[in-house]
């Protein structure tokens, strides 16, 4: 069964990855995670309700469990097939379309395709700041 944990909002990251560590070192029975993006302020886990209610017991930013068991066919939506290929190159101009920089133009400054991930370059900020962000959270504008 999949679960709702409430978390503080922007620290999805924070409980999520103090989550892995504490289900890696024990035995709880929890099979996945969920962290949409898009959606702040909220995990999804899968496994049963009382595993999960003691794995998250004493870890920060965690509000609560919403106790209905979610249907996966609801989170549907958070599932995107990645494409294998890049069609993103250095240079480029692209559109941020996820994640804490939505709607913001960059330029692609290097591509680290193992990790399919892009450092950029915001356009319309005042001193360039190096940011590095999955290739899947990039829309191409132009090519150089």
């Amino acid at each position: 069964m999949i679960f709702v944990i409430r978390t503080t909002i922007r620290r999805e990251k924070t409980v999520l990855d103090s989550l892995d560590g504490k289900i890696k070192n024990s035995s709880f029975g929890i099979k996945s995670i969920l962290n949409p993006a898009e959606l702040k302020g909220y995990l999804f886990l899968e496994g049963e309700e009382e595993e999960i209610v003691n794995a998250t017991q004493s870890v920060p930013h965690v509000r609560g469990i919403i106790k209905k068991a979610v249907n996966l066919k609801e989170l549907e939506q958070y599932f995107v097939e990645m494409s294998t290929e890049i069609k993103i190159s250095e240079g480029d101009l692209v559109e941020v379309v996820g994640g804490s920089f939505k709607g913001e133009k960059a330029k692609v400054v290097r591509i680290k395709e193992q990790k399919k991930e892009a450092k950029i370059e915001l356009i319309e900020a005042v001193v360039p700041i190096p940011i590095t962000i999955k290739l899947g959270l990039l829309k191409p504008i132009s090519k150089k």
